[in-house]
């Protein structure tokens, strides 16, 4: 007598009907989590760069810039933070990446669907002054937060950098009504 080994179509079908409904109830869990990482990810490149530009304006005794760059060579006079960011020591302090300033950090652009904003005295430059403050151009003190989250108009969780009147940056998670 003679066995056939294998699958008949309905055996065959069950089977991919069980992990159709296994894969629908996994994938929306695999894509939080996802973005859950980037976020993560972002945040931490960014604090590691305000880390950098302070650490860099202590060792040079001399201000250092990070600003918003589109272009990876120049400050950005308009955008947001996710288009990419440099770090330069800013040798006139006027928070403008000019010639013959050295440029210490690229960062490449964050991309979709990733949202990094600071409040309006972060929005454009963060700038430190040689003993690891951050201080304006103008010499006020500068302080102020970044928000990282990824773009949705539910309520997202995302990471705050909270830069502090001494220049020190700290990270923290928060949930955000929406992240345009």
């Amino acid at each position: 007598m003679q066995t056939n080994r294998g699958f008949t179509f309905v055996e065959a079908l069950s089977t991919l009907a069980v992990a159709a409904v296994l894969a629908s109830a996994v994938v929306p869990s695999l894509t939080a989590g996802l973005r859950a990482t980037r976020v993560s990810a972002a945040s931490t490149e960014m604090l590691a760069s305000l880390l950098l530009t302070r650490s860099e304006a202590v060792k040079r005794r001399a201000r250092v810039v990070m600003c918003r760059s589109a272009n990876g060579a120049s400050c950005a006079a308009s955008g947001s933070w996710e288009q990419g960011w440099i770090v330069f020591a800013d040798l006139n302090s006027d928070g403008d990446r000019d010639a013959g300033e050295a440029l210490l950090h690229v960062q490449q652009p964050l991309g979709e669907p990733l949202r990094l904003t600071g409040t309006t005295t972060l929005a454009k430059y963060v700038s430190y002054a040689p003993n690891g403050a951050t201080r304006f151009v103008g010499g006020g003190f500068q302080a102020g937060t970044f928000t990282v989250c990824s773009q949705s108009t539910k309520p997202e969780s995302g990471r705050q950098i909270i830069v502090n009147a001494t220049g020190r940056p700290r990270v923290q998670k928060v949930q955000l009504p929406s992240c345009g």
